[in-house]
């Protein structure tokens, strides 16, 4: 929760939000931390049962003083490979250009984008991952 504060400031999850992260670990919800010796960056999952559902990377962060160090790719790797072959989609403020670097070099293309949705006016960017399917 406290990675969340400093990485989102006031649009950071609740302790409230992320107990019910937490409860749906066993459900629907995947969390995956970069761990060295303290939390350092986590990611957030939504992995609907269906697998031709799409999953939705819901929140992914690194530790300001970690940025730039490779653990960002790292989440994002290992969050695909949890969800490999399924869509994924995720949203990311317009402005947000390392994120979005990010995003683009593992595969994923904007969609969409939610005009104004951010406070401030900031827009949203929707974007998907879409892995081809393989006939086995």
């Amino acid at each position: 929760m406290a990675l969340d504060q400093v990485c989102f400031g006031d649009s950071a999850w609740s302790a409230e939000s992320w107990g019910e992260e937490f409860a749906r670990l066993a459900d629907d919800r995947v969390v995956l931390v970069a761990d060295e010796g303290v939390a350092v960056g986590y990611v957030v999952l939504l992995v609907p049962p269906d697998s031709e559902d799409p999953v939705d990377l819901l929140r992914i962060a690194v530790s300001p003083a970690e940025r730039r160090t490779g653990i960002g790719g790292q989440l994002m790797t290992a969050a695909l490979r949890h969800c490999a072959g399924r869509t994924v989609l995720l949203e990311v403020a317009a402005g947000n250009e390392s994120a979005g670097a990010l995003y683009s070099g593992f595969g994923f293309e904007e969609i969409s984008r939610r005009r104004g949705y951010y406070a401030g006016g900031e827009d949203a960017v929707i974007m998907r991952r879409q892995e081809e399917k393989v006939d086995e």
